[in-house]
């Protein structure tokens, strides 16, 4: 059976006035000059496609880079809450368009220090968001409502209450939108996944999911926040904490790795931080994209002391209404990558390699009438393809938020230590009011979903 491709890009939709100039009501937010058309060739300001960026730090910043490639976008605003990156981010949009433009003088990438005034302005058509975990759905949900498409890194939600809300809001708005699962538009995760769907490796047994932990770390000093972060903020709807630097991210370094990523009040750990990848590859080759395991059982390893607090060395076993088991463990006890075993043999992939047994599999061709899997050779211009031709991304809201959801339920059987029952079709834990309590977080005043 085949399934939907997106179309090109000479398919063009109508697409805003990109040089109106209103702004939604009480933002106030002046707007930068225009790059020239003769910047973009043929792709003229009515085709070109203005993007907004919120959050240029380390991720971020690699995302706005691949942006700047892509020459049916123009990035015309960046929003950070550390003003020094976003005046980096600034500088490099400006330097990217001034070696295009006439003269070398284009001044015209915006910056601002509250993604709403972003999301505000009526001619952005697109936003890129790479904030920490617990940023990721406010601001998601504003942008849709806004009217705006999506691309959102990984993963989709800090809960899995976000993550409906979320899908729900993007459908309701019929927004893009895509979550920076990259590992869909890699030719080895894609085949993997088609030889596994097609049989070769008969009947699927159990899966194997496997990647690194992350260490915790002692107590850290109260430190006096920068002048350049807007700390109150960055907590936005997290729980109040005093500020030190191994909380938030480096004051040195945008590429450096934040210690966010390992504090629970952000962000899950490395179940969200990889899990978000290979889990979704698991659900990809399956074909259970749209549904989710019966049962779920976990046990970590947590520290008892220290800043940093999400799991470290772990072992789930997720149970599948089909009888299929997906081990996801710490790479000391799996092999990393994903592992599918079948009846007849069994396919591993990791980023840039893969490997079977018996090897003859990957001979195999995958052919008319079979099922053959969505194709994208480069994740964040599929986006932008598919912002223009309005077909769904490789990796659309509702199936990133399956795949965070089974992240999600790990982390909360690792914390419980014991079996759940998950019902995937009422997205409720069966007869475990304590379970239940934990697919969602309260938020503080004044932020809300």
């Amino acid at each position: 059976m085949q399934e939907a491709r997106p179309g090109k890009m000479e398919r063009t939709v109508s697409r805003r006035d990109f040089l109106r100039t209103s702004v939604a009501a009480g933002a106030g937010v002046a707007l930068p000059m225009i790059v020239p058309a003769s910047v973009f060739g043929a792709a003229a300001p009515s085709k070109r496609i203005a993007v907004g960026c919120i959050g240029v730090g380390r991720m971020g910043t690699g995302d706005l880079k691949e942006a700047l490639g892509i020459q049916q976008v123009q990035v015309v605003a960046v929003c950070d809450l550390d003003s020094r990156r976003a005046q980096v981010a600034k500088k490099t949009v400006e330097s990217a368009y001034a070696k295009r433009s006439p003269g070398g003088n284009y001044q015209g990438c915006a910056v601002y220090g509250d993604f709403r005034e972003l999301v505000a302005r009526g001619d952005i058509d697109a936003v890129q968001i790479a904030t920490p975990d617990h940023w990721h759905t406010l601001p998601a949900l504003a942008a849709a409502r806004a009217g705006k498409d999506i691309f959102l890194q990984k993963p989709l939600t800090l809960t899995i209450q976000e993550g409906r809300i979320l899908s729900d809001t993007v459908r309701r708005y019929n927004r893009i939108f895509q979550v920076g699962s990259q590992q869909r538009s890699d030719k080895e995760f894609r085949t993997a996944c088609e030889l596994v769907r097609n049989g070769r490796i008969g009947k699927i047994q159990r899966i194997l999911v496997g990647f690194g932990t992350d260490p915790g770390c002692e107590p850290k000093p109260t430190m006096p926040v920068p002048e350049n972060l807007n700390y109150q903020m960055w907590l936005g709807p997290a729980p109040w904490a005093p500020y030190t630097e191994e909380r938030v991210h480096p004051q040195n370094s945008i590429s450096a790795r934040p210690g966010w990523l390992r504090i629970s009040d952000y962000g899950a750990g490395m179940i969200t931080g990889w899990g978000s990848h290979h889990l979704d590859i698991a659900q990809w080759g399956m074909g259970t994209e749209d549904t989710g395991p019966v049962e779920v059982q976990g046990e970590a390893e947590f520290p008892t002391d220290g800043l940093w607090d999400v799991h470290g060395p772990f072992r789930i076993e997720y149970t599948y209404a089909n009888g299929v088991k997906v081990i996801c463990a710490d790479e000391k006890k799996v092999k990393g990558g994903v592992t599918f075993e079948g009846d007849k043999g069994s396919v591993w992939v990791t980023r840039g390699r893969i490997d079977a047994n018996p090897k003859s599999i990957l001979q195999e061709t995958i052919g008319a009438g079979e099922t053959k899997l969505y194709v994208s050779n480069h994740h964040k211009a599929n986006f932008y393809e598919c912002v223009q031709s309005r077909q769904p991304t490789i990796a659309p809201v509702e199936v990133a938020h399956r795949s965070c959801t089974i992240c999600l339920l790990g982390d909360i059987a690792m914390r419980l230590g014991r079996k759940l029952r998950w019902d995937p079709a009422r997205e409720q834990f069966v007869n475990d009011a304590e379970a239940n309590k934990m697919l969602s977080k309260p938020m503080r005043a004044p932020w809300t979903l």
